[in-house]
């Protein structure tokens, strides 16, 4: 399994620590914190962000290295990533929604954040948070929410490998496997980039695991328990999120509106700060 880093990741104008926080008895989960080096704005509110499944750091590395010089940023990477710890044997169980949220929950509690901060994130993580603000187990000042899943609809394909059993030689096979089925679905040449980088870089078992919960799931139909201000950032050419989702979540969360841009890549990029910096500045 390919490792793209160990420790915090080093970015310009800015300081970073890397913890360790335990959200339950038996997993821990990395975290990565950078301040900005200008000391006013050190002390900002922060931005918590999310990332999606299984999703590495190098695919966030443009649009963190500028934003984390004007705002402190604080990185999850949650359960069903490699950074995790388990201190026990891993099931379904494990990746549960519920156990998403809880996380998310005890990291802001565990650092003491109040809700003086706006979240920021991803796929399975805007779902996640989707999930926590509907049952208030999270809370927080506002939040933007890129490519929400509805559900998470796996091809045929990908649900036979979910579900069947594999012995550990045949990995290699399966990753490339999901590689191929992964780019015959995206358009987008820097989408495709970060899920190769993201499918070579995971526990494979973790992957599994929680497929096997997610592809059962969806989102609560009622939404309305959301009262922050939220935005949704989605792009046409983004062929992994559908449209049609996207506007239904956003009917369902009394203050959120979409955010449309060229591309999903460009969401990873520095330029979506000035959609990001507009919403800031309309609530």
């Amino acid at each position: 399994m390919e490792k793209h880093w160990e420790g915090v990741p080093k970015l310009p104008y800015c300081k970073g620590n890397e913890q360790w926080i335990r959200v339950s008895e038996d997993v821990s989960l990395r975290v990565f914190i950078w301040k900005p080096n200008n000391d006013s704005l050190r002390n900002l509110s922060p931005i918590v962000m999310v990332p999606g499944w299984g999703s590495v750091f190098e695919g966030w590395r443009p649009l963190l290295s500028e934003w984390t010089g004007k705002r402190p940023i604080i990185y999850i990477e949650t359960r069903e990533k490699s950074s995790a710890i388990f201190d026990k044997k891993m099931t379904v169980d494990d990746f549960q929604m519920e156990r998403f949220t809880n996380d998310i929950a005890e990291i802001i509690k565990f650092l003491d954040l109040k809700n003086n901060f706006d979240f920021f994130s991803s796929s399975l993580g805007s779902t996640i948070l989707i999930d926590g603000l509907q049952s208030k187990k999270i809370q927080g000042r506002s939040s933007i929410f890129l490519a929400p899943n509805e559900r998470f609809n796996f091809p045929l394909w990908a649900r036979i490998l979910i579900k069947l059993p594999f012995p550990r030689f045949s990995l290699k096979w399966l990753i490339n496997t999901a590689i191929w089925g992964v780019e015959r679905r995206v358009k987008e040449e820097g989408q495709k980039i970060r899920y190769r980088r993201t499918l070579l870089s995971q526990n494979f078992e973790r992957i599994r695991l929680s497929a096997r919960y997610l592809m059962k799931y969806s989102l609560p139909d009622e939404l309305a328990e959301i009262k922050i201000p939220c935005a949704i950032i989605t792009a046409d050419s983004d062929k992994l999120h559908g449209l049609e989702d996207i506007k239904s979540i956003i009917d369902r969360i009394p203050n959120a509106k979409m955010i449309q841009v060229p591309s999903n890549q460009y969401a990873h990029e520095p330029d979506v700060l000035r959609e990001i910096e507009e919403f800031y500045e309309s609530i």
